[in-house]
């Protein structure tokens, strides 16, 4: 492990240290930002049906969930770095095995465990990025980057599957994480600060709080997840050409990454309620737009108004555990929360869509949207967050 001692460490809240943060707690995770390639993949290389490549994405993701939870309890006491390094070089090995596993059944327990895995890794990344200054900035920086290389990877990754199969879309995810691995050892320790160890002793009522805020991003991730997985199928579902929606998806989400530079500018500007809120109302109408893919330029704008949306609602989600909790365990709490909610978002959706129920999806998605705002409503009048 002398690697990690060797090189210059970064200032922890330069610009660079908050990408490279950025890509650690994302790395864990980045099957969930190609996840249409991801489940298109399994339909067409491997002849999944829907259902059965629903199933594969959400137990990746309730993997993630699972070790999101083990890093709440573990997340004070582990050496992060460390710990990091060989979670990250275990996902690079399941990314491996899984470009030679071609069965429903061993390719789910695989990526449930790659989930396991990765959720841990995501877990301590968030706690870290909370540690920051302006945590807010930090996550915004967090969705530029998976949105950034999202988009790219969703609009080259369909269209070359029916020839490169699978390993096309693990091995981008191995690439990913590779990356991060070099990345490690030039991050700051970020330990603990002060502030933080006073609010420990409150920990209790800063968790009854966060509350709402944990029920408000399951269902967001929840429902924008459960269309996500299967907006391809939406989009050929309404007659447009597989090259057209991949195209549309991957400038979706390159626009999308005008969301999280709001959060980076507006951040010490405005109180994080009124422009959450704007957010989610916009979202719902957004996602509800779906119900007439059939015209184009309305798919095209529903994809690009919703992944706005996602990228500018989520860092604020984040932004709240952090005030309410600067230790960064809080932070690891929501991602729990926000892996929950993106892994019912594929199972809700394999259990409803079959193969043709597309608009009734759409509609239960919009409902959960407007129920996480819902219940949300106290949090976001609070004048104090």
């Amino acid at each position: 492990m002398a690697g990690f001692i060797g090189p210059k460490r970064l200032d922890g809240d330069s610009t660079t240290a908050r990408v490279f943060l950025a890509f650690l707690a994302t790395a864990g995770l980045f099957y969930v930002n190609i996840m249409p390639a991801l489940v298109n993949g399994l339909i067409v290389a491997l002849d999944m049906s829907n259902r059965e490549a629903g199933f594969i994405a959400s137990a990746n993701v309730y993997g993630a969930a699972c070790g999101a939870f083990v890093a709440i309890l573990l997340v004070k006491h582990l050496p992060w770095r460390k710990t990091c390094f060989v979670l990250l070089s275990g996902l690079i090995v399941a990314d491996v095995a899984s470009c030679f596993v071609v069965q429903f059944w061993p390719l789910l327990l695989l990526r449930a465990g790659h989930g396991l895995m990765g959720g841990l890794s995501v877990g301590i990344g968030l706690a870290i990025m909370a540690r920051t200054h302006n945590p807010d900035r930090s996550f915004g920086y967090l969705l530029l980057v998976q949105y950034g290389l999202g988009g790219l990877c969703v609009m080259v990754i369909p269209p070359l599957v029916p020839e490169w199969g699978m390993p096309l879309v693990f091995g981008t995810l191995i690439a990913f994480t590779s990356i991060t691995l070099l990345m490690l050892p030039f991050l700051p320790d970020y330990a603990p600060t002060t502030q933080a160890a006073l609010s420990r002793s409150s920990l209790r009522s800063s968790w009854q709080q966060a509350l709402p805020l944990w029920a408000g991003i399951f269902l967001f991730q929840g429902a924008n997840m459960a269309l996500n997985a299967y907006i391809i199928g939406i989009g050929e579902h309404n007659r447009l050409a597989l090259g057209f929606i991949s195209t549309v998806l991957g400038w979706a989400s390159w626009i999308a990454l005008l969301g999280c530079l709001f959060v980076i500018l507006l951040s010490q500007r405005f109180r994080r309620g009124p422009l959450l809120a704007c957010g989610l109302v916009v979202a719902i109408f957004a996602n509800a737009a779906f119900l007439f893919s059939d015209w184009a330029m309305v798919y095209i704008s529903a994809n690009v108004v919703s992944a706005v949306c996602w990228s500018f609602c989520v860092p604020y989600f984040f932004g709240y555990s952090a005030q309410i909790d600067p230790s960064g365990q809080l932070a690891t709490a929501t991602g729990l929360a926000s892996k929950l909610g993106l892994a019912s978002g594929p199972l809700m959706a394999a259990l409803i869509v079959g193969e043709q129920n597309y608009d009734q999806l759409i509609v239960i998605a919009s409902v959960a949207l407007l129920a996480g705002l819902v219940v949300m409503t106290p949090l976001l009048r609070a004048r104090t967050l």
